[in-house]
């Protein structure tokens, strides 16, 4: 492909992701203002004391495969072979949906047990019930986006991203809603007894009603999955005709599949566990502070629902490279332009930059007004003041990882994840104890800048 065609198809594809991610991140934004208002600190740290579980599963069953199904569409789309593309699609996604329902069967059978023995909290076991139904959904969603975003159609990727965002909100929106209308709650209630498991819990004093943020994952999943279902439905419902030849492509794209996505799999898993421990660790390290439980919980909340989904709100612009670089690397690699490679690089790392340091700037002037006026948490000031120093390099970081996916070094990519989350985990283990949380957000700036360090070093020696 010619460069100034590739150029703009990157350019094209990059605007429309961070168009639809800007918008998305808006509506997210005003979604966590409504939950930490309706469900409170508290909630929202237990809400998100799930996610690492949820993290988990994505990545056995989704994660790895759309990694490997974008690279493997890239390059059989350069090398001009739809068939491989349309079979790797298929086999990617029948893969991914059988995994993300052996998932979510595990999750109904052992929730209890995860609640209790490994997220120490036995409020999350209803939670984590709910989230499983997420799964298989997210499995057909990511799948179709991971195979649109190889053949570099972001238009599939973009809406679908906004349709689940709109979903979810509005769905958590009208449950919240409906609960607390006594007509409509009593109607409701006769359906089925688990929404009226969830509705009473919306009455409940303390964080249970945050079930419906739960919900409303699980309704932005489906949503998306089914947009994603109606665009490549031509590609799904496509009819072949069964022989050998037929078998025997769909084994190879099998294998190469496995191939690709087993290795991101293995580091996707490994570096979720580490998150895991590190999310589970952080209210009980804030304990021997002098926290207790419940204000552990709330200033977790505080961290995870309000201050770092600011910090992450100008990653939407990033993502969207990201997302773009990973095919194009995997096409200019496959065609040996080696100078075109290390001037894109060039251009995308000073632009992540330059980005990242002006929020920084920006984060340190508005801090008082996104902590105290939008979310009406003061301490969430000091946390967005102490965050916005990551920026240039938590941005920049993103695209550096994607980009070593793109040139297939995915155990070094992984190898630098797992180095800088160990740090974060030290981070929570020696220094939160004695400082508090500002103990976690040492190490995870120093995280970031050690991420930074080694993704450029490998960078600059490989290309």
């Amino acid at each position: 492909m010619h460069l100034s065609s590739r150029k703009k198809i990157f350019l094209k594809g990059a605007f429309v992701l961070t168009l639809v991610g800007l918008i998305s991140r808006v509506i997210g934004f005003f979604f966590r203002i409504f939950l930490s208002r309706s469900f409170g600190t508290e909630g929202i740290g237990i809400y998100h004391l799930i996610f690492p579980a949820y993290a988990l599963c994505i990545s056995l069953s989704a994660a790895g495969i759309e990694t490997a199904l974008s690279r493997l569409t890239a390059r059989y789309a350069s090398l001009g072979r739809p068939d491989l593309s349309r079979a790797s699609f298929q086999t990617a996604l029948f893969l991914s949906t059988v995994l993300s329902l052996l998932c979510m069967v595990c999750i109904q059978i052992f929730a209890q047990d995860i609640a209790v023995f490994l997220l120490n909290d036995s409020r999350c076991e209803p939670l984590l019930k709910v989230m499983s139904y997420a799964l298989p959904f997210a499995s057909v969603h990511s799948c179709i986006c991971g195979y649109s975003l190889g053949l570099k159609q972001t238009k599939i990727p973009g809406i679908s991203q906004l349709v689940e965002q709109c979903a979810r909100v509005l769905g958590v929106y009208l449950l919240y809603t409906a609960a607390k209308q006594p007509t409509l709650r009593l109607l409701w209630q006769t359906l089925t007894e688990a929404l009226q498991t969830y509705f009473q819990a919306v009455e409940e004093t303390g964080s249970a009603g945050i079930i419906l943020a739960v919900c409303g994952l699980v309704l932005g999943e489906i949503a998306g999955a089914f947009y994603s279902i109606f665009a490549v439905r031509r590609i799904l419902y496509t009819k072949s005709t069964l022989s050998r030849r037929t078998i025997s492509l769909y084994l190879e794209c099998l294998r190469d599949i496995l191939k690709h996505a087993v290795p991101v799999t293995a580091n996707r898993i490994s570096l979720n566990l580490l998150q895991s421990v590190e999310v589970v660790s952080i209210p009980r390290s804030l304990m021997p502070y002098g926290f207790t439980r419940s204000s552990a919980l709330s200033h977790y909340g505080i961290l995870n629902g309000i201050a770092m989904p600011c910090i992450l709100f100008p990653s939407a612009i990033t993502n969207s490279i990201s997302m773009m670089m990973l095919p194009t690397v995997a096409e200019i690699q496959a065609a040996s332009q080696n100078r075109t490679l290390r001037q894109l690089i060039r251009k995308v790392s000073g632009s992540c930059l330059v980005l990242g340091f002006l929020c920084t700037l920006g984060f340190l002037v508005f801090a008082d007004f996104l902590g105290a006026a939008v979310f009406h948490s003061p301490e969430a000031a000091s946390y967005i003041r102490v965050l916005a120093f990551i920026c240039p390099f938590l941005y920049t970081n993103s695209t550096y990882i994607s980009i070593l996916n793109g040139l297939g070094h995915t155990n070094m990519a992984f190898l630098i994840n797992f180095t800088g989350l160990c740090i974060r985990i030290a981070g929570v283990f020696l220094l939160i104890p004695q400082t508090g949380m500002s103990g976690y957000l040492t190490g995870l700036l120093a995280s970031q800048i050690f991420v930074f360090a080694a993704a450029v070093r490998v960078l600059v020696r490989t290309i």
